[in-house]
């Protein structure tokens, strides 16, 4: 059974930001390899570093299992943490892009796909 203290919200966070993308704001950042690339620097950072603090053998941030999924994968981490991190990187750069667009519509400048 999902748990709803913490996936239900993960889940939640990546739909509303792909919806967001997909219906209102059409930056266009996930065709774009540069953002694909930018998740996986991502992921490079939070797997060891997120790793190394849900640990189940010396655990620094303890989850409440009922309130998870419990799955884990790789070294411990909390399916959910991927969740919440791809929403949050993708709802900044989203934004970022966004007022790269306004700021260029204002001034009249093109805007170049990266």
């Amino acid at each position: 059974m999902i748990g709803i203290g913490y996936t239900l919200p993960a889940i939640l966070a990546v739909v509303v930001v792909v919806v967001w993308e997909l219906r209102w704001l059409h930056t266009g950042l996930f065709r774009r390899p540069a953002y694909w690339i930018s998740m996986v620097i991502v992921l490079g950072f939070q797997i060891p570093v997120d790793g190394w603090l849900t640990k189940l053998s010396a655990p620094i941030v303890v989850y409440n299992e009922e309130h998870t999924s419990g799955i884990r994968f790789p070294w411990d981490i909390p399916v959910e943490d991927f969740l919440f991190g791809f929403a949050l990187v993708t709802a900044v750069l989203l934004l970022w892009e966004r007022q790269r667009m306004r700021g260029a519509k204002i001034t009249g400048e093109r805007v170049a796909d990266e």
